[in-house]
């Protein structure tokens, strides 16, 4: 046997089940989920028939994976799924919902991890590494960038963009778009540039001082940000880091407007 499996845990015959996994007491797996190599299913954990797990994940006691949208019209019997990525950790209490739309996933990436009685609503995309601290509530349809951390109990409106390497203060209220490598706490307040992460990203100073200027352009000031960052999308050098563009592209798009900064500058 190349998995060990609790002798009260309910595990149903048609679901795929890699080498390695071990499944703890109560834990209810449902025909149709997909388990990769590695992976530990603590006590009393659901995983339902639409989850995909990466290999090496770890699901917390009383998660539930892949239950149905919230949404009064949704039909239980739309074939869509959650999608996790490989080395996933699930803290307790977790909840994750599948996507509202057939075919499609609500995804979480590598290397994630997502702690006590947090949730991720349906359609949400979140990228490699994220960090999701106790009590975060993500709203449909957001997406979290590569490297983000969220601080517990941050609510999250949904359609909501957060963009890569940003930190979310704790019970922060966040219902615009949040740019790359942003500090934001309170109700979509922008402190400035996340440096401690840009750091141990290994960001260059050119850089990282590029940013500082940009964000005191798009964010300081009442102007139209959008029109603001295309003319700066106009004038940099073409051998601009991806740093630098990926920055000022965020904020060419977006439809809820922009967490800025709330202190008034000359």
């Amino acid at each position: 046997m190349d998995y060990l499996i609790h002798q009260t845990a309910i595990v149903e015959p048609e679901n795929i089940m890699g080498r390695g996994i071990s499944v703890g007491p109560y834990a209810f797996i449902e025909d149709g989920a997909v388990i990769g190599d590695g992976s530990v299913i603590e006590s009393h954990a659901v995983v339902k028939k639409w989850a995909r797990i990466g290999e090496k994940a770890r699901i917390g006691h009383h998660s539930v994976l892949g239950g149905d949208p919230q949404h009064l019209d949704f039909d239980s019997s739309t074939e869509s799924f959650l999608t996790l990525g490989d080395q996933v950790r699930i803290g307790e209490g977790v909840t994750i919902h599948r996507s509202l739309y057939k075919g499609q996933t609500t995804k979480v990436g590598n290397e994630s991890f997502l702690m006590g009685n947090s949730h991720v609503a349906h359609d949400s995309i979140l990228g490699d590494r994220v960090i999701l601290a106790n009590g975060v509530l993500l709203g449909g349809h957001v997406e979290v960038g590569d490297d983000t951390f969220v601080g517990g109990g941050a609510a999250v409106h949904q359609f909501v963009r957060i963009g890569r390497g940003s930190m979310v203060g704790g019970l922060s209220e966040i219902s615009k778009d949040v740019g790359p490598h942003l500090l934001v706490m309170g109700r979509n307040r922008a402190c400035g540039l996340n440096r401690v992460g840009l750091k141990r990203r290994n960001v260059s100073k050119q850089d990282i001082n590029a940013l500082k200027r940009f964000f005191r352009e798009l964010l300081t000031r009442p102007v139209k940000v959008k029109s603001i960052a295309k003319k700066l999308m106009e004038h940099i050098d073409e051998e601009s880091s991806e740093t630098i563009r990926e920055f000022l592209e965020f904020f060419v798009s977006g439809q809820r407007g922009f967490a800025r900064s709330q202190k008034k500058v000359d």
